[in-house]
């Protein structure tokens, strides 16, 4: 049986850093799309799309992400990591106090992950570039709008430690093998 393995955590706590390994380990990655979602509208004339039209760019995220689900689920890879899943645009929505559609936590609830690992806010890590914005302090929050949103769903949600980002990758490996 697949696993669709999902990171999660606030900006900037180390989860592409850690699928980078990932992928340099030989294993299948869904990268974060939202950088590439921002690009795009920076190129059409929107500074930053998820500031002025959050419920656009949330639409935007969504679709993405579904599509990541499908391509994986279409995969023959045993295991498949995701940088961020589809309840990640629900709780940056409840983050922002935006209204969105129903279908947004319908999709959470469709496309389900097999274990979801949580990477927390670490200041030593933290740093922001022109697609991340987000304050350290802003991070934290997020993530307690992320843990909600998972734990909403019935995640039983699994805490990476700070260390090396190997030391990082080989305990959620060691995870997943002995099914903790």
């Amino acid at each position: 049986m697949q696993q669709k393995i999902v990171l999660i955590g606030g900006p900037g706590t180390g989860k592409s850093s850690i699928l980078k390994e990932f992928i340099k380990r030989g294993y299948k990655c869904m990268p974060e799309i939202s950088r590439e979602v921002t690009l795009k509208a920076q190129k059409e004339g929107i500074d930053q799309l998820f500031l002025e039209q959050p419920l656009l760019f949330s639409q935007l995220l969504l679709e993405g992400r579904e599509q990541q689900y499908l391509e994986a689920h279409q995969s023959n890879e045993e295991i498949i990591f995701f940088d961020r899943g589809i309840p990640d645009v629900h709780a940056y929505m409840n983050y922002l106090g935006s209204d969105y559609p129903p279908v947004f936590k319908e999709k959470s609830n469709q496309y389900l992950y097999t274990k979801v690992f949580m990477c927390a806010p670490w200041k030593d890590i933290y740093k922001s570039d022109n697609e991340r914005y987000e304050t350290f302090e802003q991070s934290v929050k997020i993530d307690t709008f992320l843990k909600e949103a998972y734990e909403e769903i019935g995640y039983h949600i699994i805490e990476v430690p700070f260390g090396s980002v190997q030391e990082r990758c080989d305990f959620i490996l060691h995870s997943l093998k002995n099914n903790v």
